[in-house]
């Protein structure tokens, strides 16, 4: 090549030794798919049967035995955390209307069936029953609204869920027997 030189070679400076990467060879695809492969169906069956209604059985136990106790680590998720807590003391803490309309609506029943001959008599069993519903929807809504006041109050609104009102209204229907979880406070101990 005409006009131009050679350049001069020029000797790198050397370097200090540095070590990049993840210090071990990439690995082979088949080896990871190998490592991450599972059988579909386990060798033993019946043991993976037997282990699976073990697992299931003792978390039953643990719910069930939360929901006499009250123990906030295996409550299902719908009665978890201090915001249902309190909604349920606060229940549980007042007298209302509403748990007996399940007594009364049975007792009407009954008299229902005997009342076929007088029917001045079922007319006003039926408006004696919805006249105790009315009044028992109102006193939980009533009961809904200031305890959404007293959440708010005390756990501000962000923490509070969308359905808890709803969720102290339905409790307030249940007798206080056979609401779940158990109530936790007698008559009167309203929740701080």
């Amino acid at each position: 090549m005409i006009g131009r030189r050679k350049p001069t070679p020029v000797e790198p400076e050397p370097l200090e030794e540095v070590r990049s990467g993840k210090g071990r060879p990439t690995p082979k695809r088949r080896e990871v798919e190998a490592q991450n492969r599972r059988p579909l169906v386990p060798d033993d069956r019946k043991e993976a049967k037997r282990r699976s209604r073990e697992l299931r059985n003792e978390a039953y136990t643990k719910q069930r035995q939360a929901m006499i106790t009250g123990d906030e680590r295996y409550l299902p998720v719908r009665d978890k955390g201090p915001v249902r807590r309190y909604a349920r003391d606060y229940v549980d803490a007042r007298w209302s209307i509403a748990e007996f309309f399940m007594p009364v609506a049975l007792v009407m029943i009954v008299v229902m069936l005997f009342a076929g001959s007088v029917p001045q008599l079922a007319q006003i069993v039926v408006l004696a029953m919805y006249a105790v519903l009315l009044v028992a929807i109102i006193d939980s809504t009533i009961m809904a609204q200031i305890l959404k006041r007293r959440l708010t109050k005390k756990f501000g609104a962000g923490a509070i869920a969308p359905w808890t009102a709803f969720y102290a209204f339905g409790r307030s229907f249940y007798w206080r027997r056979l609401r779940q979880p158990k109530p936790q406070v007698k008559r009167g101990e309203y929740p701080s």
